[in-house]
């Protein structure tokens, strides 16, 4: 049996596969209150360093504020209260992390990011209920790799239509 757990250099089968065969996934991988979780890096646009955000009244509480990225207004969630887990003081590791989810653009903060990480996707399983802190409905799956667990998030239900919704419809008042 072929270990497939890190390589990089193996593409021949990032494309078509079973979603439990020789299939590639390629991860940004993050951490939040020392806990590791990765997302299909085709979702995500860019990370940038931690910058000061404008906060927005009465916008939804995950929503920790707003950035302006070159002219576009994006709102920034804290992932940590999205997950129910306490706030933490802002550091030079910490980063946000731009995706495009429900066809809108925002960022979430994460405590620090590691790497880009390519894994086959016959070493994903599905969450068990009791995996980490956060809600299971939140995990698109957890990958086993030689050293750790590598929680994959569901940027979908993560972030879901409503709560984009509020938060994108709150960052134009900052603009």
């Amino acid at each position: 049996m072929q270990d497939n757990t890190t390589t990089a250099s193996n593409t021949a089968d990032t494309e078509g596969g079973s979603p439990h065969g020789g299939k590639q996934l390629q991860l940004v991988t993050f951490e939040v209150s020392s806990e590791e979780f990765a997302v299909d890096i085709l979702a995500v646009q860019e990370i940038n360093r931690m910058m000061e955000l404008t906060r927005v009244p009465a916008s939804p509480p995950a929503v920790e504020g707003v950035i302006n990225l070159r002219g576009k207004i994006i709102p920034v969630l804290d992932l940590r209260k999205r997950f129910g887990m306490n706030a933490t003081d802002k550091t030079d590791q910490m980063r946000i992390i731009v995706v495009e989810v429900h066809n809108r653009v925002i960022g979430f903060i994460v405590d620090r990011v590691h790497e880009v990480l390519r894994i086959g996707s016959s070493i994903v399983e599905p969450a068990p209920a009791m995996v980490c802190s956060i809600d299971s409905e939140f995990i698109a799956g957890v990958g086993k790799l030689e050293d750790r667990l590598l929680i994959l998030l569901d940027l979908e239900k993560l972030f879901d239509a409503g709560l984009v919704d509020a938060a994108t419809n709150a960052a134009p008042v900052a603009a």
